[in-house]
């Protein structure tokens, strides 16, 4: 919000007061980031400053040492299962969510959403307890299956926001032109709803790419993913590696929200909203 030409000293004032505030706790909450990442860059393997100089030895360790290569591996191919099934389940319920004359859409909601309101231990415990008896533990199947549990939430949330301000019209339109379903949905709905559908999609390989807390308990050593190699490494072995890592981790988080900030304007481009 811009100031105002007429404010007077009071509201003057109070604009930069608040604009300083928020400035020094954005600067409090990223200073960690912006300590940690100059440190993947050190020539020696010690956390201090100053930096005796700079290398990439750490970036090149993460890519050639098998342990984080395989976690890494394990992690893309956890995350993209899991961003598979959560995107096609999410989009689904969304759809019919979306629906005025859906029944007990209230509660239904509700439970879809409850993973992202339970305290993500009381889940992977129950998912843990769950899972022994079927032998779902300490497997690549029962871990996407619990990741897909996490991140539909995020998948019906943003696909349910997209369609907000569908107009249902036009797919009764293409059913009266003599279209199918399917054919009504590939051809009027998903065009329209495909920079949700991309953004939900995102959300769901984030958040399966970060977890770590279901990993630990439901993941077995052949399934070690980035996460889990990071917080066995801080705990067990401390290597520069892991700064090396954790940037790579933020800059993969900062491209992410960059593009469904940009699929979130282009959505509503398309929806003739103006921000």
């Amino acid at each position: 919000m811009a100031l105002s030409p007429y404010a007077g000293p009071a509201e003057r004032a109070w604009y930069y007061t608040h604009r300083v505030f928020c400035a020094a706790v954005l600067l409090f909450l990223i200073a960690p980031i912006l300590v940690i990442m100059p440190l993947s860059f050190n020539a020696e393997p010690y956390f201090s400053y100053p930096m005796p100089g700079l290398s990439l030895r750490w970036y090149e360790d993460f890519f050639t040492n098998e342990r984080w290569v395989l976690a890494l591996k394990t992690s893309i191919i956890v995350a993209a299962f899991t961003t598979v099934i959560a995107t096609t389940l999410g989009t689904l319920a969304a759809l019919g969510l979306s629906r005025a004359s859906f029944p007990a859409r209230t509660s239904i909601m509700s439970v879809l959403i409850s993973p992202m309101i339970v305290p993500v231990i009381i889940s992977a415990l129950g998912m843990y307890f769950f899972y022994t008896p079927i032998g779902l533990t300490n497997s690549l199947p029962g871990l996407t299956l619990a990741h897909t549990a996490l991140a539909t939430p995020f998948v019906v949330i943003v696909v349910t926001a997209t369609l907000t301000g569908f107009d249902h019209s036009l797919a009764r339109a293409g059913a009266s032109l003599g279209a199918d379903p399917v054919r009504v949905f590939r051809k009027v709905i998903l065009p329209l709803i495909l920079p949700g559908v991309i953004s939900g999609a995102l959300f769901a390989f984030v958040t399966s790419f970060d977890e770590v807390v279901v990993v630990v308990f439901l993941a077995g050593p052949e399934q070690r993913t980035l996460p889990k190699q990071m917080f066995s490494g801080i705990r067990e072995d401390i290597s520069p590696t892991i700064t090396a890592a954790a940037s790579m981790l933020i800059v993969f988080a900062v491209v992410m929200l960059t593009t469904i900030e940009l699929l979130r304007r282009r959505s509503e481009r398309l929806r003739g909203i103006r921000s």
